[in-house]
């Protein structure tokens, strides 16, 4: 075994990758990312003690957040960076431990250890990952509990990009990893905990919603553009919405398009980008689909965070990154400095040289129904319910995937009841947002939110129907939930619907490998998640 990982619902065998990850990452890149982790850990209680004793260090945060997410699923593949980023956390560490003064007894080794060998963080990579933790359950609900802070902060940079925080998720997040290099915790201990994170994540999300709603104006129901123009062109692929937006105003007047792509779609909902005449609409599917899309689209590709499929050579060329993003032989744009724009400079030279994008589809989809444009509509929509013109919400949210079986959810959205809506946020919904599913007395029955981060306002629009409705228990709505998972922002959507009361969750394709036995029955009895089966005995349970 040269490495393992688990983390994504594409883990080898169903039980985790062991020689190379699934995703494409090598196995030094794999466990290089678990001494990032590591290392992570020691800023983290260096940080919570500086914490205690009144010292303030934003820059110490900042490294949490930007670290973890360097460590999600197709995400960084360079390992150049990671082994900087870890470089970089031995001087965070230093300079609090500085401040602090002498190192208190019983200081984890991964606040203290230090190398600045690369063969040396190499040998140290190989016994600081996942199996370190030998008792299994304990190591299931440690490594839930840390996948779901991943997740955290991925909502809490995008939010940071754009100059919004919270200081008790930051707070958290210390907490949690500190608690995972803790020893004396066990089950009755860290089950709280994965809980405990399911709450701070309603609210990341909630400072992500107010973030990009502040900054861009609330997304507004949108028909989007699937054809191309005849200009070349830039796709940007990922989420982050900063990004996209200094290259909207860096491109301007160009004569260059810009496309989305993948998860930035649901940019096209937002009003403050609709004045870029040069954007276009969006190009292509999922992120899976990328290594057949990014060919035909000719000109230059942005990957500014996660979703990024090891590129093929006759594009790779193409491909930027930026933030967490990363692979090595791709030309990395650098972070922003003294608060001004990133340089996407490069990119727009680029693109002068290359071609306009083939068209691979004609058409337009519609989306735009996150929570506000919902609200927008609650008279319908509860005139609808009460008449029985609605007879149940499906809650379809969640990641895509390349495993043949994710078929399912186009089956599933094809063959719901007409007196159904579907509530979608995510690339999940790449398996059915193109059907032609009609509408209910003007209520399309696919309702996009967004992106993955987006999917706070898919429990805002359940808490405000359960108001309505004059409920006391959020599972009374005539609502089920059907997600479909891969990497671990959709482990903190998970936990932040379990906080917030919601049960009997079907979850699939799988099940998550990082779920001992134990650890799901837990979950099943007190949450009553479930695994998909079949469409039609899944059916005809949600139906019900």
């Amino acid at each position: 075994m040269s490495m393992f990982c688990y983390q994504c619902q594409e883990a080898a065998k169903g039980t985790g990758c062991e020689i190379k990850g699934v995703c494409g990452k090598t196995s030094d890149v794999a466990n290089l990312q678990d001494l990032l982790l590591f290392v992570t850990k020691g800023v983290a209680w260096w940080s919570q003690k500086a914490d205690e004793a009144g010292v303030i260090n934003p820059v110490a945060e900042k490294y949490i957040i930007d670290s973890m997410f360097i460590t999600i699923t197709n995400a960084n593949f360079d390992r150049n960076k990671i082994i900087a980023q870890i470089k970089k956390g031995f001087e965070v560490q230093d300079s609090l431990a500085e401040k602090l003064g002498k190192t208190p007894e019983n200081t984890p080794e991964c606040a203290i250890w230090r190398t600045d060998s690369e063969e040396a963080m190499e040998e140290k990579s190989t016994s600081v990952g996942v199996l370190s933790h030998k008792n299994e359950d304990i190591r299931s609900l440690k490594e839930l509990l840390t996948y779901g802070m991943k997740g955290m902060a991925a909502y809490a940079e995008h939010a940071h990009n754009l100059g919004y925080h919270n200081a008790e998720v930051n707070a958290f997040m210390k907490k949690g990893l500190v608690a995972t290099v803790d020893e004396t915790l066990g089950v009755d201990e860290l089950l709280p905990l994965v809980l405990e994170c399911g709450k701070y994540g309603v609210e990341v999300m909630s400072l992500l919603d107010k973030a990009n709603t502040e900054s861009y104006g609330h997304p507004e129901i949108t028909s989007v553009n699937l054809g191309v123009g005849k200009n070349p062109g830039i796709l940007v692929s990922g989420h982050d919405l900063k990004d996209f937006e200094e290259l909207l105003k860096q491109t301007e007047g160009t004569g260059i398009d810009i496309y989305t792509h993948s998860e930035m779609l649901p940019a096209n909902y937002y009003p403050a980008f609709k004045k870029y005449k040069h954007f276009i609409g969006n190009y292509g599917n999922s992120w899976w689909a990328q290594t057949k899309e990014f060919e035909s689209f000719n000109g230059p590709v942005l990957l500014t965070t996660n979703c990024l499929v090891p590129p093929k050579e006759s594009y790779k060329d193409r491909v930027y990154t930026t933030g967490a993003a990363g692979f090595d032989g791709c030309t990395h744009i650098p972070e922003r400095k003294d608060d001004q724009p990133k340089d996407f400079s490069v990119l727009i030279e680029h693109a002068r040289k290359c071609e306009a994008p083939i068209e691979i589809e004609t058409g337009e989809i519609v989306g735009g129904f996150a929570h506000n444009q919902v609200m927008a509509l609650a008279d319908k929509v509860v005139d609808a319910v009460k008449s029985g013109a609605i007879k149940k919400f499906v809650v379809m949210a969640g990641c895509d995937g390349r495993v043949s079986s994710r078929s399912y959810y186009t089956d599933f959205a094809q063959e719901l009841p007409e007196d159904s809506v579907i509530l979608t946020a995510g690339c999940a919904k790449y398996r059915y947002n193109k059907l032609q599913l009609g509408d209910i007395g003007g209520i399309p029955r696919i309702l996009d939110a967004g992106q993955c981060n987006d999917s706070y306002s898919l429990a805002v629009i359940a808490l405000k129907l359960k108001e309505v409705f004059g409920l006391d228990d959020i599972n009374e709505l005539p609502i089920v939930y059907n997600i479909a998972w891969y990497e671990q922002k959709a482990v903190i959507v998970l936990l932040a619907l379990l906080s917030l009361g919601v049960k009997n969750i079907h979850l699939g394709p799988t099940l998550p490998a990082f779920l001992s036995p134990n650890v799901a029955k837990v979950l099943v009895e007190q949450f009553g998640i479930g695994s998909i089966s079949t469409v039609e005995k899944d059916m005809a349970e949600m139906m019900a």
